[in-house]
C-alpha cells in the first residue's frame, strides 16, 4: 500500500508529507544506486585497463572482494613464483598473495616462518587455502608505475561503496515511512473508535501549514 493511503481515506492532510517522503526517498535511492553503479563501471575499467593490462589480455570481471584488495593492495603478486613442479606461493608479503599466503602459514604451520615438509598436513593445508584465496594469473595486476591511476581508482571505488551504502539508507527511509504511515492510521482508527466517559470521540488530527 502507498504511505500516506489510509490518511487520505480518514480525510487527513497529512496524506501529502507521506507522499512526499516517499517520492523523495525513492528519488535519491535511484540517484545514489545510479551513481554507485556509474563508480562501479568506471573502477572497473580503469583496473582493466591500466593495472591489469600487462597481464593478460582476456581480464574477467572480479567479484567484491577482488577489488576491494586491489584498493588495499598495489600489486597482486604471482600465483606461482616459480613456474613448473610445484605451486610456490608469493613470498613478498606487501603483495595480496604474500598476504594470503602469510595468513595460510599463521593459520596452519606450528612456526610461519619454519615451513614443514611439503608432504605434512600443515603445508596441504595451507596450501589449500592459498590456492583458494590468491589471485591467479588472469586477475593478476600492478599499480606500482600508475600512481596517479591507483589514486584515482582508490577514489572511486571509495565513491562507489559510498553511494551503495547511502542508497541501503534510502531504503531504510521507504520502509520507515511505510511502517510509519500504516500505525498513524491504525492508531487514528483505534481512538476514532474509543467513547470517553461523556461520550465524546477522541481523535487524532494533523495539519500541514497549506491548503490541501
Amino acid at each position: 500500500m502507498i504511505p500516506g493511503t489510509g490518511q487520505a481515506i480518514l480525510r487527513q492532510d497529512r496524506f501529502i508529507a507521506y507522499l512526499a517522503i516517499e517520492a523523495y526517498a525513492w528519488a535519491r535511492y535511484a540517484a545514489d544506486a545510479r551513481e554507485g553503479r556509474r563508480a562501479r563501471a568506471a573502477y572497473r575499467t580503469l583496473a582493466s585497463e591500466v593495472a591489469r593490462r600487462p597481464f593478460s589480455d582476456t581480464r574477467p570481471l572480479g567479484d567484491f572482494d577482488y577489488y576491494e584488495r586491489m584498493e588495499k593492495f598495489a600489486e597482486s603478486g604471482l600465483f606461482d613464483a616459480l613456474p613448473g613442479g610445484d605451486l610456490d606461493p608469493e613470498p613478498d608479503e606487501a603483495t595480496a598473495n604474500g598476504a594470503t599466503w602469510l595468513l595460510a602459514r599463521q593459520t596452519y604451520w606450528t612456526d610461519p616462518a619454519v615451513p614443514p615438509p611439503r608432504d605434512e598436513v600443515e603445508w596441504r593445508n595451507a596450501e589449500a587455502f592459498y590456492r583458494e584465496r590468491a589471485i591467479t594469473d588472469d586477475y593478476r595486476w600492478s599499480w606500482t608505475n600508475a600512481r596517479l591511476e591507483y589514486a584515482e581508482y582508490r577514489r572511486t571505488i571509495r565513491r562507489s561503496n559510498n553511494a551503495y551504502r547511502t542508497s541501503l539508507q534510502d531504503l531504510g527511509l521507504v520502509i520507515a515511512n511505510h511502517a510509519l504511515s500504516t500505525v498513524d492510521a491504525f492508531i487514528t482508527v483505534r481512538l476514532r473508535r474509543h467513547v470517553d466517559v461523556a461520550g465524546e470521540r477522541l481523535e487524532l488530527y494533523g495539519s500541514l501549514p497549506f491548503g490541501r
